[in-house]
C-alpha cells in the first residue's frame, strides 16, 4: 500500500515530552477521505495514553481524537463527502462492522474491539493508530462526519469526545423536556453535560465541591448549582433526580449522589475508569430501584445526531487555542484543572 510522511507530534515514551515528529499515512484507498487538520482538541485521553497510565500504550505515540478539518482527498467510491467540505473524526476509525452493537449503530461497543483513533490496530499499514496531532489523517467514509458550517470549527472539536460523551447518555436515559438532570464535575464533560441537558430541555443542576463553579455554571445554562460537602445542600436534593451524570475523573465516592436518585432514576460514570472507594452501598439502590451504570463515546449515526443539534441550537465547547508547541504545558495545566474548558490545538502552527 502506498504511503506518504505527514509531520507530527508524539512521544517515543511514558516519560518522555511530546515533540515533533514524522509518521506514515495510508495514501486514500477507495473509500477513504483524506483531511488536513485545521484544530485538534485536548482530551485526558490523550495525557493518559501519552504516559502509558491506564497501560498498553504503544510507543511512538501520537494523541488527538477530537479532529476536525477539511476534506483535500476521497476515494473512488466515496459518496458521503466531497473535496472541500468540512469534516471531523472522533474517537474512532474503524470496527468490524458485521456484530450485532456494529449493525445497531453502536461501534463502540464493538463486540470485536473497535479501533481507536490513537494506539489502535491499523488494519492498513500494521503497527498502530496515529491520532489528530498531525498535519492530515486518512479514515474510512463511514467514520467520517458532517460538520455543520455555521459553527466556530476550533470550538467543535471537543464535541467529537466531550460532547459525544455527556450526549451518549443523555439520548439513552431520554433527558429532555421534564427531566431533572445533574452533572457531577465541571471539567471539560461537565460544561458540555450542561449545555447539551439545557438544550434537550431538561432542568439542570451542578454538583460541586466548593462554591467558586456556581457563576460558570449558571453562565453555561445550569439552574441550579448543589454544594456536595454541605450536608444540608444535598438533603435538600434526596429523591430529586432522574439522571446523574457523573464527570468525574478519578476515584470518589458516589453513595451521596445516589441519593439523590429518583425511583428509577440512574448515575451514569463517564469520566473514571477503574473500581469504586468506598464501597457502592446498594441500599438505596435496591429500595429505590436507582441504578449505577456506565457509558461510553457514541456510534458514528448518534455523533451525527449531535453535531447536527449543536449546529441547529449553536452549541459548542468553551475553549482556549493553544499552538501545538505548548502541549507539554497544557498537559501540566490540565492536570491542575488549568482550563475552561477545553484545550484545543491550532494544527497550522505545527
Amino acid at each position: 500500500m502506498e504511503t506518504k510522511n505527514v509531520k507530527a507530534y508524539g512521544t517515543e515514551a511514558a516519560d518522555a515530552p511530546l515533540k515533533q515528529m514524522n509518521i506514515e499515512r495510508r495514501e486514500a484507498t477507495a473509500k477513504d477521505i483524506e483531511i488536513e487538520i485545521l484544530y485538534c482538541g485536548v482530551c485526558h485521553s490523550d495525557l493518559h495514553t501519552a504516559r502509558n497510565d491506564w497501560g498498553g500504550t504503544i510507543y511512538p505515540a501520537v494523541p488527538g481524537h477530537e479532529i476536525v478539518g477539511k476534506i483535500t482527498k476521497v476515494g473512488s467510491e466515496v459518496t458521503k463527502l466531497k473535496v472541500g467540505d468540512l469534516a471531523a473524526v472522533g474517537c474512532m476509525v474503524d470496527s468490524c462492522r458485521e456484530c450485532d452493537s456494529c449493525k445497531h449503530d453502536l461501534e463502540q461497543y464493538c463486540l470485536n474491539g473497535m479501533v481507536g483513533t490513537y494506539n489502535g490496530p491499523d488494519k492498513h499499514l500494521g503497527g498502530h493508530t496515529f491520532g489528530g496531532y498531525s498535519k492530515k489523517v486518512v479514515v474510512d467514509e463511514h467514520f467520517v462526519l458532517k460538520v455543520p458550517s455555521n459553527l466556530d470549527l476550533a470550538a467543535v472539536a471537543p464535541l467529537l469526545c466531550a460532547g459525544i460523551t455527556t450526549w451518549s447518555p443523555l439520548r439513552h436515559w431520554k433527558a429532555g423536556k421534564g427531566s431533572k438532570v445533574a452533572v457531577i464535575g465541571l471539567g471539560g464533560l461537565g460544561h458540555m453535560a450542561i449545555k447539551l441537558a439545557k438544550g434537550l430541555g431538561a432542568e439542570v443542576t451542578l454538583f460541586s465541591r466548593t462554591p467558586d463553579k456556581k457563576k460558570d455554571a449558571l453562565e453555561l445554562g445550569a439552574d441550579e448549582v448543589i454544594i456536595s460537602t454541605d450536608n444540608n445542600q444535598m438533603n435538600s436534593v434526596k429523591g430529586k433526580f432522574d439522571l446523574i451524570i457523573d464527570t468525574v475523573p478519578y476515584v470518589h465516592d458516589v453513595n451521596p449522589y445516589v441519593s439523590t436518585l429518583n425511583i428509577d432514576g440512574t448515575l451514569v460514570l463517564v469520566g473514571y475508569l477503574g473500581g469504586l472507594e468506598p464501597i457502592l452501598n446498594t441500599v438505596p439502590m435496591i429500595l429505590g430501584r436507582k441504578s449505577v451504570a456506565g457509558s461510553v463515546i457514541g456510534g458514528i449515526a448518534e455523533t451525527q445526531e449531535l453535531l447536527d443539534f449543536c449546529g441547529k441550537h449553536n452549541i459548542v465547547s468553551e475553549i482556549e487555542i493553544i499552538k501545538m508547541q505548548d502541549i507539554n504545558q497544557a498537559y501540566e495545566r490540565m492536570l491542575k484543572s488549568d482550563v475552561h474548558y477545553r484545550f484545543v490545538i491550532d494544527m497550522a502552527s505545527l
